[in-house]
């Protein structure tokens, strides 16, 4: 932890990927950064790390999926930049199970196709030749060779090794010197910079800062399976997709199975009901499923907004920048929050497709 009197040009608080990658991007701008790091995993530690930005968002999700589309034209290269961050580019396959899903399928493959992106409805047959692992009754499939997924856990590993990082320093609130933002306070001492970066997913809800400065930021819960296959890789090689869950292979024999979606607070016991559902969920798509071996069971917090969208940009406080309520998205949308806060950092406004997510939609609004 620094002394009180040492200060920074950005200090950003929270320790996860889109905070580490806000600080990196920021010190490649010029500024001198520091992350301030709670040290307890957040949200990205159980995150299975698709990068699906048609299929992630909802059809009236406009503004989110124009986020994602603009996060995901930039994986390559944000990755291509940083030691084995756990990219993996083998695409998607998108399932159903009875005729509704199978005409939810249709309806998707029609909206990508107007969007100008790839996808190809594939038969019954043509899915489990792919995949083998698929079960016989499956109805219809879509492969997306441009859906992706990256492991969480190996990409805060490399962003780590880009930044300097406070570990364990908890921040409590901000140092605030009359409508400007001049520090970051934590039990261990002050951190001055000249600019905040508030980074800290569902946390941000525990620190003390001015009520009209806020954004509400509520947690949602999320269980996830990590499972193992004794024998090693090859259950299934691209990630699949259903309704209710998706399946998620690292590549070394580990798979993410998930993810539930719980209003519950503050909560993060796992719990059997919430296994049950992913298990048997999974299991009618991919039965294989049920031979592997639970490495882990665990369950995490997404921050969410009121709308669902991000805060990414200035906030009410000179010298505030926000990039947090990332809902099921935060590392999808990784590469362009990072990009969007070291320009606001740097004095350039948001460009008019980020607006939307401008935290300053939400003043006056409770958290």
């Amino acid at each position: 932890m620094a002394a009180q009197s040492e200060s920074f040009d950005v200090a950003v608080v929270g320790g996860g990927p889109i905070g580490l990658a806000c600080a990196w991007r920021a010190e490649q701008r010029g500024a001198r950064a520091v992350v301030i790091d709670a040290g307890e995993p957040g949200a990205w530690h159980v995150a299975a790390g698709m990068l699906a930005p048609v299929s992630e968002a909802e059809f009236g999700e406009g503004s989110l999926l124009q986020l994602g589309l603009e996060s995901a034209r930039r994986y390559a290269d944000f990755c291509a930049e940083l030691e084995d961050p756990g990219l993996r580019s083998v695409g998607t396959l998108v399932v159903a199970r009875d005729r509704d899903e199978a005409e939810a399928l249709d309806r998707l493959a029609e909206f990508r196709r107007g969007l100008g992106l790839p996808v190809e409805r594939l038969r019954p047959s043509q899915a489990r030749k792919l995949e083998p692992a698929l079960a016989p009754t499956v109805r219809l499939a879509l492969e997306i060779e441009g859906d992706h997924s990256i492991d969480p856990r190996k990409l805060v590993a490399a962003l780590r090794n880009k930044v300097t990082v406070y570990d364990h320093a908890r921040a409590t609130g901000l140092l605030v010197d009359g409508q400007r933002v001049t520090g970051v306070i934590t039990p261990e001492g002050t951190v001055r910079a000249d600019q905040v970066v508030i980074a800290a997913g569902v946390d941000v809800a525990k620190l003390d800062l001015p009520a009209a400065a806020r954004v509400p930021v509520r947690p949602v819960k999320g269980q996830v399976l990590r499972l193992r296959d004794r024998s090693g890789p090859g259950l299934v090689e691209r990630t699949i997709r259903g309704e209710q869950a998706y399946f998620v292979p690292r590549g070394d024999g580990r798979y993410v199975l998930g993810a539930t979606m719980e209003e519950r607070g503050w909560d993060t016991t796992p719990t059997a009901g919430g296994v049950y559902e992913l298990l048997r969920d999974l299991s009618e798509l991919v039965p294989g499923v049920f031979e592997l071996e639970i490495e882990e069971l665990i369950a995490g917090l997404r921050p969410a907004t009121p709308d669902n969208l991000p805060a990414i940009g200035p906030g009410a406080l000179d010298g505030l920048v926000w990039a947090t309520g990332h809902f099921r998205n935060g590392i999808l949308l990784t590469p362009v929050t990072a990009d969007l806060v070291a320009a606001v950092l740097a004095g350039e406004p948001l460009p008019d497709w980020a607006a939307p997510a401008n935290p300053q939609r939400f003043a006056g609004v409770a958290a």
